[in-house]
């Protein structure tokens, strides 16, 4: 039997230590050594990647954390899967999918140019949302909104309230493409930023701060005024990073 090779190894100290508590980390920095397995030519195009129990062994993880991280990597189109036979190394012409891999928080390059991406998308959906939505629209949001309210009022960080109010403004635009990018930017990065940003917010009253700039957000959209939402999408985002200190100009 192979000995078994940590994971974590190579990561920085305080991200090991977040990976450690979370399963759902530690499936992403499984995913993150297959893919440098992957692009490094170890596994090669139409290789079959070993059993789940072999990996578990080899990388000292559980198999639920073998088929989460595999499937990460099928998502991405790096795998493949043929029935009967087990998961293959894609042909490299296949794996077009967008990727985004984020290894440690306290890069605050790294983390810079992913909220500019973030300003990017979110911003613009929401000005479409303002002037695209419907009254069911504003509905959804303002359901959302409420229940914001509510989790600051318990003392709670409400990150997935927060999560569900941006959601419902990215439907609000009426395009699939914004809605599909928003929900792979939800898993691949706007989770951790908020879970981030949560536990900034449970020092000095900023949960009450995030919710203005919500509300200034909700109000440009109801007032179908898109530049004005737009302006508050990316006052929100920016004071987000600020929070959190991660985004930095030169």
């Amino acid at each position: 039997m192979a000995e078994p090779r940590d994971p974590l190894r190579g990561l920085p100290r305080d991200t090991a230590r977040d990976v450690l508590g979370r399963a759902p980390s530690l499936a992403d920095t499984l995913a993150y050594r297959l893919r440098e397995e992957i692009a490094s030519g170890r596994l090669k195009p139409g290789e079959k990647l070993p059993t789940e129990q072999r990996m578990a062994e080899t990388y000292g993880v559980s198999r639920p954390i073998v088929r989460e991280a595999v499937g990460r990597l099928k998502h991405d189109g790096l795998v493949t899967s043929r029935q009967g036979a087990g998961a293959f190394v894609a042909d490299p012409g296949a794996a077009a999918a967008f990727r985004l891999d984020i290894a440690d928080l306290s890069d605050r390059g790294e983390m810079s140019a992913i909220v500019e991406l973030l300003m990017a998308v979110e911003a613009n959906a929401t000005a479409h949302a303002a002037v695209r939505r419907s009254a069911e629209d504003i509905a959804r949001i303002r359901v959302q909104l409420e229940a914001m309210q509510a989790a600051v009022d318990r003392g709670d960080p409400g990150v997935d309230e927060d999560m569900g109010f941006h959601r419902a403004i990215v439907e609000a635009t009426g395009n699939p493409y914004f809605r599909d990018l928003s929900q792979f930017l939800d898993h691949r990065v706007r989770h951790f930023i908020r879970i981030a940003r949560a536990n900034t917010a449970r020092l000095g009253g900023l949960a009450q701060a995030v919710q203005h700039e919500h509300e200034a957000i909700f109000a440009a959209i109801v007032a179908k005024d898109a530049e004005a939402a737009r302006a508050a999408a990316e006052d929100h985002l920016r004071n987000a990073a600020t929070r959190l200190a991660l985004y930095l100009k030169p």
